[in-house]
């Protein structure tokens, strides 16, 4: 399905497998260049997903990588077998990419910008629900940005700590830190499985997530 058609890129969703895992697509517009986020399960389907990116752009549609917002097995079932079949470039956050079965091609800071023909992404890192985990942010030129928080925020909370105080500490920091603190409330929160929302939504409950501990 269409998530967003904006003035430089088109977002595209497909759910996924037995956990109903988020499969992103952003399409350039002027330049046809993709990126894939989360490479979860179903390489047929996620055939389909690019095959419906083609329709995104008059230029000749290419992936140029697949990027993957952690290292939990759910995430990347498909990698392998997409990056075989399309050629593409895999990106990762430095601190799991030992943990990925394929290659990672680029290793993922905090702050790292990917430029592409017609759109940027950054890496936000955040460390918890994984300790590479990172959330990818498209920052829309006439609108609001895009985050891709993979499991590190979800509608209602955070992503799973596995009852580890200093986990969700960790994780709990960074979200606040590199993502409320940094981003508007009109941010437009695309996680990893579910629905997504936006940061104005859940702004009001970080007090709450906090004194739960999860």
């Amino acid at each position: 399905m269409i998530l967003a058609e904006l003035s430089s890129v088109v977002i595209r969703r497909l759910a996924v497998g037995g956990m109903d895992n988020n499969v992103y697509l952003l399409t350039a517009r002027g330049s046809g260049q993709q990126v894939l986020i989360d490479a979860a399960d179903d390489a047929p389907a996620i055939a389909g997903l690019l095959a419906e990116g083609t329709r995104d752009t008059p230029a000749a549609a290419c992936l140029v990588l697949v990027a993957t917002t952690h290292s939990h097995w759910d995430h990347v079932r498909a990698l392998a077998a997409v990056v075989e079949s399309t050629g593409a470039r895999t990106a990762a956050g430095a601190a799991d990419a030992p943990a990925i079965e394929v290659p990672t091609d680029v290793p993922l800071e905090h702050g790292d910008v990917a430029s592409f023909e017609g759109f940027d992404l950054e890496a936000i890192h955040l460390r918890g629900h994984t300790p590479g985990s990172v959330a990818l942010l498209y920052r829309d030129p006439q609108g609001p940005a895009h985050l891709f928080t993979g499991d590190s925020l979800f509608p209602g909370g955070l992503g799973n700590t596995q009852g580890d105080p200093a986990r969700f500490a960790s994780l709990f920091a960074d979200v606040l830190e590199r993502v409320f603190d940094y981003l508007p409330d009109d941010t437009l929160v695309h996680p990893g499985h579910g629905k997504g929302t936006t940061l104005g939504a859940e702004r009001p409950h970080l007090a709450e997530w906090f004194d739960r501990g999860w």
